[in-house]
């Protein structure tokens, strides 16, 4: 078992560093047991990024959008009168008591249940932060960016923050939305989400993330600023947002150059 001063001596060996606005995607399944589990992770990784730094965490919720791929999933097959009783089941998302889907893992959750944490207020796509630019990440989360430049995954690469992809390969990388949406005739369609006042629904980009896994490979073959280790049973990668985007946007324009 991995304890707490290990981790964030190793976090700090990834090059984790005090006042770095931080985002993580983890797989504790891959790491391993940690001291504390979940919790114990968060713990390690706020020691390390001190009083000044801020970790950011995806805390998403397809289960209450009759438009995610977990609720197509859910009703396949079932007759109109079962698709309506399971639509009556759905949670109704608030921001400040809805569980982060187990889809973006336990430390997700973790981040957003600590005390202190704040939340941002989309039904589908919401964000967690703790420490002292937690607010300002959170504050704005217009439904139509739902990960968009005006999401709080926009103001990640603002803040020329770092992501922490702790044993979760390069297809999971959130932030390569940003990327996608910078491209020309961008897709719209149509996201229906049930909330504490009831159901919304909204225009926004249509969303795909099928074709990261071959992104990522083709950015990280030509990215300077990433570092890697394997820390427990993970293999993690320390990657800063602006550059893998950038990287990614010119890759998306211009395929021949990767």
């Amino acid at each position: 078992m991995i304890s707490v001063a290990e981790l964030a001596d190793r976090f700090a060996r990834l090059g984790v560093r005090p006042g770095t606005v931080l985002h993580v995607q983890a797989s504790l399944r891959a790491l391993g047991p940690v001291e504390g589990g979940a919790g114990g992770v968060v713990d390690a990784l706020l020691q390390v990024l001190g009083p000044d730094g801020t970790l950011v965490a995806f805390t998403s919720t397809p289960e209450n959008s009759s438009t995610s791929r977990v609720y197509q999933a859910a009703v396949a097959g079932l007759s109109a009168a079962e698709v309506e009783e399971y639509r009556d089941r759905m949670p109704r998302f608030d921001p400040a008591t809805t569980p982060a889907s187990p889809t973006v893992g336990a430390l997700s959750e973790a981040v957003r249940s600590r005390p202190g944490a704040r939340r941002s207020s989309h039904p589908q796509t919401s964000w967690a932060a703790l420490g002292p630019r937690a607010e300002e990440i959170t504050a704005r989360h217009p439904l139509t960016s739902h990960l968009g430049p005006d999401s709080p995954l926009g103001r990640l690469y603002e803040l020329d923050a770092r992501v922490l992809m702790l044993g979760v390969g390069m297809a999971r990388f959130t932030a390569f939305h940003l990327a996608d949406l910078r491209q020309p005739d961008v897709k719209v369609r149509e996201y229906r989400c049930v909330t504490a006042d009831g159901w919304v629904g909204f225009q926004a980009p249509d969303l795909d993330d099928l074709h990261f896994a071959e992104l990522g490979d083709r950015v990280l073959a030509q990215a300077e600023g990433v570092t890697a280790d394997r820390i427990g049973g993970a293999d993690c990668r320390l990657v800063p947002v602006r550059e893998a985007v950038d990287l990614a946007d010119r890759l998306l324009r211009d395929p021949v150059l990767g």
